[in-house]
């Protein structure tokens, strides 16, 4: 069961299949997926909101993943982007964002959110995300959660093969980040 989570802005609403012709008009954008990872398909195809939310949602069922998608609090309707945890080796969370919506903090809400669920929630003992090196949004995002780089190699992303980055943060960190000023 994936709850749902909320922030001073956000609803994190759990991924549902009625969802994927949202993330089909919101996804396919170069924006978005220049630094997302080969596995996903691009061009993306007519029918990929369909299959990436069936897999998914079978992910969620298993206890494999945990998936939310984005929503303003002033308009619960709007879709805005997604963010997924994993028990995934070195993959743990991910996440995008209409470019719209990126720049206000709005991602840092999420992150914060779903952070917080794996540690309190899930109990798990430590967090890990990949990142292209040249995404700095997302690299800030980690910085300022208190995450460190562990490693850096060269990814395969769709704007190429770049410098790729893990970033990481055990529960015991996250958890004394949250108790200090």
């Amino acid at each position: 069961m994936v709850p749902r989570l909320e922030t001073a802005r956000l609803i994190l609403a759990p991924l549902v299949a009625d969802d994927a012709p949202l993330i089909q008009q919101a996804f396919p954008r170069w924006e978005i997926v220049k630094y997302l990872t080969r596995k996903v398909p691009w061009p993306y195809p007519a029918k990929g909101a369909e299959m990436f939310c069936a897999i998914t949602l079978q992910a969620m069922q298993q206890q494999k993943e945990w998936v939310w998608t984005l929503r303003p609090r002033a308009s619960p309707a709007q879709f805005i982007g997604l963010i997924r945890l994993a028990l995934e080796v070195d993959n743990n969370r991910g996440f995008w964002l209409v470019p719209e919506w990126q720049g206000q903090g709005y991602m840092r809400e999420a992150c914060h959110a779903v952070t917080d669920f794996w540690f309190t929630e899930l109990e798990q003992p430590v967090l890990r995300a990949p990142k292209a090196k040249a995404n700095h949004r997302s690299l800030k995002i980690s910085q300022e959660s208190g995450m460190r780089m562990i490693r850096e190699e060269i990814g395969e992303y769709h704007l190429g093969d770049i410098p790729s980055t893990l970033w990481e943060i055990t529960r015991e960190e996250w958890n004394k980040r949250k108790v200090s000023p």
